[in-house]
């Protein structure tokens, strides 16, 4: 399965939607939960969603997909502001940088406790970094945004006092603090399935906290604990009474008693309920908007836009040049149109993405151009220089002619052999809006003369392809991009997990021979590495910016467009503060339910 930067939005309290466009955010919608809630518990203040599929784990360390359960059911020493963007204490109530910068001392929260009654300390931290975050025969993701500098070295974690926990590094490591939201981990849970092996040698912690887990013996920290699950059903949350946050009064929080996850795989249905008007919420795509619009008044709820979605949608080529067993994963024929710079700026000339805003999206979003979300202090707009590539066939044409590709009578577009330019497009099926999208772009290089064999699979297979095969031509895909560059570093080291464009094997398959780095990606890379070590926010946008020149210059992503964050909730709800990077529900702790 492909690796997604699942890790990320663990920084904020709530899970943000940066896995992949498409997916179902913790804010998506709500059904009628009539066929779960009884008379006897129908004034419980509860709020009712639902998600397109089912968690795939429990465990926090080991996963990698979304929807997950993580968002409600922990929290780590910090947490990131979707509003402010500013780091913000969770279980650390304070925290302390030394003027050299290697060193931050955090100050635990006094008498915090695990959903279980047992009290939350700093072993339970210096457990979470060095027994499973840093452990080798542990697969997950936190590691990749805990590396530092060339060295690649994690920070060293030492407990100092009873309720101060140290981390220490080499070197400058700008992101630590914001990295430092990676949830905590419950030492008396887990540190035996740690220790203990199975009979292949490995740590029974990669089978610790699966789906077939009971609820009651999952132990957390965050605002809820998981009550129920049933499988392609649903999911139930209930308040954790020992969660450490209080209102202004000292009352206890959150104010939701319960929330519950209908497991819905239609979003067509959950529209209709919403409609009906029994439910609590609805992530709102562009072709219902002017629908509920009109229906605002009248169904009592509002509709929140968040201004452009973190999430990044584009195309990208293969342009690994590696062999497998003797055999290319790519055609030579192609990788040689695909690692041509030229040929990957004419593509992107020559799609029409204003018309992709206008009829797919409805007018609903923003031409995207970078890697980074427009929310972050590092993202470099048109405005400051960063180049945009507008619709323009006959600069696509030029491009490619000056290039050595030709056309014959019948208008198609050879290459200097003689070969027909072709290839096919790959995306996961089911997402109407990407499959438009996708079938825009085979007709807009139709117009240049190329035939885009456009294929829509099973998202299963189209991850093995990405990520396990390596055999593919083209793709249409979207990740996750929050305020802090780093956390998508792995996307841009030559090594990394999510180097997609141009992927190593990853752990068990099969070596690649002949892979080749080129000078722009190490460059990328190197740049990365600057902008992490340094704490000047000034001089760390201008190295991201730089970064930001080469990705739009040499295009190993084609950006496409960016839709606004929509969602409509009910105006019972009191207290959304409603934002692209976190939704209507990320301060869920402090959200009150009144009757209207």
């Amino acid at each position: 399965m492909m690796k997604f930067p699942r890790f990320l939005s663990s920084i904020r309290r709530f899970w943000l939607p940066i896995i992949l466009i498409g997916t179902t955010l913790l804010t998506v919608v709500a059904c009628n939960p009539s066929n779960f809630q009884s008379k006897a518990v129908a004034k419980v203040p509860q709020l009712v969603q639902s998600i397109l599929s089912d968690p795939k784990t429990f465990n926090y360390a080991l996963s990698q997909e979304s929807p997950n359960i993580f968002g409600l059911t922990f929290e780590g020493l910090v947490s990131e502001n979707p509003i402010t963007g500013e780091i913000e204490p969770a279980l650390a109530e304070s925290w302390k940088v030394s003027d050299d910068k290697l060193r931050i001392v955090f100050t635990l929260r006094p008498n915090l406790k695990w959903s279980d009654g047992q009290p939350l300390t700093v072993d339970d931290v210096i457990f979470t970094y060095n027994d499973i975050y840093f452990n080798e025969k542990i697969p997950t993701d936190a590691r990749d945004v805990l590396r530092i500098g060339q060295s690649r070295q994690l920070p060293k974690v030492r407990k100092v006092g009873d309720r101060q926990v140290e981390f220490v590094t080499k070197e400058p490591f700008a992101p630590l603090l914001r990295t430092t939201g990676l949830v905590i981990l419950p030492a008396h849970a887990l540190r035996e399935s740690v220790t203990k092996r199975d009979s292949e040698g490995k740590p029974q912690f990669l089978t610790k906290w699966s789906v077939d887990t009971p609820p009651d013996q999952l132990v957390v920290n965050g605002p809820y604990k998981l009550e129920r699950y049933v499988t392609s059903q649903r999911v139930v949350f209930r308040r954790n009474p020992y969660y450490w946050r209080k209102g202004k009064q000292g009352e206890t929080q959150p104010h939701i008693e319960r929330v519950i996850w209908e497991i819905v795989e239609s979003t067509d249905t959950s529209l209709l309920q919403f409609r009906s008007g029994s439910l609590d919420s609805v992530g709102i795509t562009p072709e219902y908007f002017s629908l509920l619009k009109r229906e605002e008044k009248r169904g009592n709820f509002k509709i929140y836009n968040g201004g452009p979605t973190p999430t990044r949608l584009f195309m990208f080529f293969n342009l690994n040049k590696g062999k497998r067993d003797g055999k290319p994963l790519v055609d030579p024929i192609k990788s040689r149109w695909f690692n041509n710079v030229s040929f990957r700026q004419a593509v992107t000339y020559a799609i029409d993405r204003q018309k992709m805003i206008n009829n797919t999206y409805r007018g609903l979003g923003v031409l995207q151009n970078s890697p980074i979300a427009d929310q972050s202090p590092y993202y470099l707009s048109p405005e400051e220089g960063l180049k945009v590539y507008k619709y323009n066939p006959a600069k696509a044409k030029q491009l490619l002619t000056k290039a050595g590709f030709k056309y014959n009578q019948q208008g198609e577009l050879l290459d200097q052999d003689g070969n027909r330019v072709r290839f096919t497009l790959l995306t996961n099926a089911g997402k109407k809006i990407r499959e438009a999208v996708g079938a825009q772009i085979a007709q807009d290089l139709s117009k240049i003369g190329i035939q885009v064999d456009f294929t829509p699979l099973a998202w299963s297979a189209y991850t093995d392809k990405l990520s396990n095969s390596l055999e593919w031509d083209a793709g249409i895909i979207g990740f996750g991009a929050g305020v802090e560059p780093n956390d998508s570093a792995n996307l841009w080291t030559a090594d990394g997990g999510l180097h997609m464009f141009n992927q190593k094997p990853q752990a068990g398959q099969k070596p690649i021979q002949g892979r080749e780095i080129s000078d722009w990606e190490k460059e990328i890379e190197q740049l990365y590495i600057k902008g992490a070590q340094e704490f000047d926010d000034v001089k760390r946008k201008e190295i991201y910016a730089e970064t930001q020149r080469i990705t739009q210059e040499y295009l190993p992503f084609i950006y496409l467009v960016n839709p606004y964050s929509l969602a409509a909730v009910r105006n019972r709800f009191q207290g959304i503060q409603y934002t692209a990077l976190g939704g209507a529900f990320w301060n869920i702790h402090e959200i009150k339910i009144t009757e209207n």
